[in-house]
Protein backbone atom coordinates (compact mmCIF):
# COMPACT_ATOMS: atom_id res chain seq x y z
CA UNK A 1 0.00 0.00 0.00
CA UNK A 2 1.56 3.52 -1.13
CA UNK A 3 2.52 6.07 1.71
CA UNK A 4 -0.24 9.22 1.17
CA UNK A 5 2.65 11.36 2.88
CA UNK A 6 4.92 13.43 0.51
CA UNK A 7 7.88 15.81 0.75
CA UNK A 8 7.11 19.45 1.77
CA UNK A 9 7.83 22.17 -0.22
CA UNK A 10 10.24 23.20 2.34
CA UNK A 11 12.24 20.40 2.28
CA UNK A 12 11.96 19.65 -1.65
CA UNK A 13 13.91 23.35 -1.50
CA UNK A 14 16.33 22.22 0.35
CA UNK A 15 17.13 18.87 -1.11
CA UNK A 16 17.79 20.68 -4.37
CA UNK A 17 19.54 22.78 -3.40
CA UNK A 18 21.70 19.90 -1.61
CA UNK A 19 21.83 18.23 -5.23
CA UNK A 20 23.06 21.07 -6.41
CA UNK A 21 26.07 21.73 -4.23
CA UNK A 22 29.61 20.93 -5.10
CA UNK A 23 30.22 20.17 -1.32
CA UNK A 24 27.35 18.44 -0.02
CA UNK A 25 28.48 14.22 0.57
CA UNK A 26 26.89 11.14 -1.21
CA UNK A 27 25.14 10.75 1.67
CA UNK A 28 23.38 14.23 1.96
CA UNK A 29 22.81 13.66 -1.85
CA UNK A 30 21.46 10.15 -1.72
CA UNK A 31 18.88 11.33 0.81
CA UNK A 32 17.69 14.83 -1.01
CA UNK A 33 17.44 12.67 -4.38
CA UNK A 34 14.83 10.55 -2.37
CA UNK A 35 13.19 13.55 -0.80
CA UNK A 36 12.62 14.86 -4.41
CA UNK A 37 11.21 11.38 -5.66
CA UNK A 38 8.82 11.52 -2.83
CA UNK A 39 7.34 14.81 -3.96
CA UNK A 40 4.94 12.44 -5.73
CA UNK A 41 2.31 10.23 -3.86
CA UNK A 42 2.69 7.40 -5.47
CA UNK A 43 6.61 6.66 -4.92
CA UNK A 44 7.89 5.90 -1.20
CA UNK A 45 11.30 5.32 0.67
CA UNK A 46 12.87 2.02 -0.51
CA UNK A 47 14.31 -0.61 2.35
CA UNK A 48 18.24 0.48 1.21
CA UNK A 49 17.37 4.71 1.88
CA UNK A 50 15.38 3.93 4.75
CA UNK A 51 18.57 2.16 6.94
CA UNK A 52 20.91 4.80 5.31
CA UNK A 53 18.20 7.13 6.72
CA UNK A 54 18.38 5.25 10.26
CA UNK A 55 21.69 5.14 10.25
CA UNK A 56 21.98 8.72 9.45
CA UNK A 57 19.78 9.93 12.75
CA UNK A 58 21.50 7.41 14.61
CA UNK A 59 25.23 8.97 13.83
CA UNK A 60 26.93 12.09 15.51
CA UNK A 61 28.93 12.84 12.51
CA UNK A 62 26.03 13.99 10.01
CA UNK A 63 24.97 17.88 10.20
CA UNK A 64 21.14 18.88 10.56
CA UNK A 65 20.34 19.31 7.38
CA UNK A 66 21.20 15.75 6.73
CA UNK A 67 19.67 14.68 9.38
CA UNK A 68 16.66 16.69 8.51
CA UNK A 69 16.24 14.73 4.95
CA UNK A 70 16.85 11.68 6.67
CA UNK A 71 13.70 12.12 8.83
CA UNK A 72 11.54 13.04 5.86
CA UNK A 73 12.94 10.30 3.95
CA UNK A 74 11.85 7.72 6.96
CA UNK A 75 8.71 9.70 7.70
CA UNK A 76 7.60 8.18 4.10
CA UNK A 77 8.66 4.71 4.50
CA UNK A 78 6.91 1.45 3.85
CA UNK A 79 5.21 1.44 7.25
CA UNK A 80 4.81 -3.29 6.61
CA UNK A 81 8.75 -3.55 6.60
Amino acid sequence: MPNSKTTSRSVGSRAAQVLQSASASVTAKTLAASALSQRSPSRQTGAKVEDLASRVLDSPKYNTETKSLAGSVLSQANKQR
